[in-house]
Parts: C-alpha cells; structure tokens; sequence
C-alpha cells in the first residue's frame, strides 16, 4: 500500500504548478451561482424558512464536491491518453489499491479545497454556518464516492471525448436534480423517488442538515459510505482490467 504516497505526491506536485489557475477555476462556477441566484432571488425568496441564499450554499457545497472529486478522471485520461503515465504505473511494482487509493485521495483533496472556496465566498457574501464534524464527515464522504467513481469510468471509456460525454449526461444533471438548489418535495411524486436514489441528493441533505443544526442524517452517510465502498471496490477491479 506504500505506493498510493507516489501516486498522491505526483497529483500534488502537478497540482502546485498550477495552483492559482485551479483556485480561480474553482472560484468562477461558486461565484456565479450567488451573485446570479444569492443577488438575484436570494432576498425575496425564501425556502424552508430561510433565505434563498442559505438553501443554496449547502447544495453548492455538495454539488462542488461531486464535481471536484469526479474530476480526476478528466487527468487520469489525460495521463492514460497522452502522457501514457498509466502505462508507466502498470509497468512499476504499486499494487492496485494502492493507485485507486492515492488518485481517490486526491479528488478528496480536489473537493475540500474547492469547499474552502465556497465558504470564503459564502462569507464575503454575508452567509454564517457552522461548519461542523458532521459536516466536512458528509463531503468527505461525497468525495470519496464520486472519487471513485471517476477512477472506474476513466478506465472504462476509450477516448477523452467519451469522459466528456459522461460529465454532460450523468453529473451535470445530478448535480441539477439533486436536491441542491430546490427542495424535492416540490417536485411531482414520481420524479420525487427517482431523485431520491441519487448520491448526490443524499450529500445535500447530509449537508444541509448539519450546517443547519438539524443533526446528523445517519441514512443519507450510511448511503454515501455504502455506494463509496462499492465504487472503490469496482475502481480497483477496474484497474487491473485496464492492464490487461
């Protein structure tokens, strides 16, 4: 297991080339969603007794979290595609587990720097929580699971176009219908319980709950850990697929 260290140091070395050009990339997405919709509606709508703004930021928080750590495919396929470095880690002696394992930890990392981001912004903008255990438990769990996920299909797909696909039909959309800007209960009944399926509908409420002060939601982090587990199983099987 002490090659997932080799595999998390590279991502960070590449990671501090480029560090500010991530962090203002991280910044442009958040920003927009409060000033368009925290300015823009936040203070004449209010949504489960609070104000627009407040609901928003926790489902910003975990659709940020979705994105950020299901963004190591996108660099697992350039690697694989172009720089062939997936060729190289396949050729040295570092386990499986181990690669899964570094790669997943830095889309943890992806996913807590960009919630730093948020909760500045939020705080720029005017918007106090408190930002708990059971809190930063939740989007790490989120994390861990899109995470995950990003390293089983960046194995499965043939190009870099085919990840491109995958973002547009199956995590923007999440990231939309999730419970992270409006609550499922408006939403007819029917189209209620197939978003309530939805891991990222579960990080929303985990969230949102725990910046709320409501306690944790012990089903919606027995579901994230649950669904991570099982994707990071597959993303190692995946992996030795992927040698062959």
């Amino acid at each position: 297991m002490k090659g997932w260290t080799a595999i998390y140091y590279r991502e960070i070395l590449i990671l501090r080339k480029r560090f500010f050009r991530q962090l203002a990339s991280m910044s442009v997405m958040p920003l927009l969603y409060m000033i368009a919709f925290g300015y823009g509606i936040g203070e004449s709508v209010t949504v489960d007794g609070v104000t627009y703004m407040n609901f928003m930021i926790p489902g910003l928080l975990a659709m940020n979290s979705m994105v950020q750590g299901f963004g190591i495919a996108a660099e697992i396929n350039i690697a694989r595609f172009y720089w062939r470095v997936f060729e190289e880690f396949q050729a040295a002696p570092i386990r499986h587990i181990a690669y899964v394992t570094g790669e997943v930890l830095f889309g943890i990392t992806r996913a807590v720097m960009g919630a730093l981001i948020i909760i500045i912004l939020s705080w720029l903008f005017g918007v106090r929580f408190s930002y708990n255990g059971y809190f930063w438990l939740a989007l790490i769990l989120n994390a861990f699971l899109f995470a995950s996920l990003a390293v089983c299909l960046a194995m499965v797909v043939k190009s870099h176009a085919d990840q491109a696909l995958l973002v547009n039909f199956v995590i923007t959309p999440m990231g939309f219908l999730g419970g992270t800007f409006f609550p499922l209960e408006r939403m007819p009944l029917i189209i209620k319980e197939v978003l309530s399926y939805l891991p990222i509908t579960h990080a929303a409420i985990a969230i949102r709950q725990a910046l709320f002060g409501y306690g944790p939601a012990l089903f919606s982090y027995g579901v994230l850990l649950v669904l991570g587990i099982i994707c990071f199983v597959i993303a190692v099987w995946c992996v030795d697929r992927a040698r062959e």
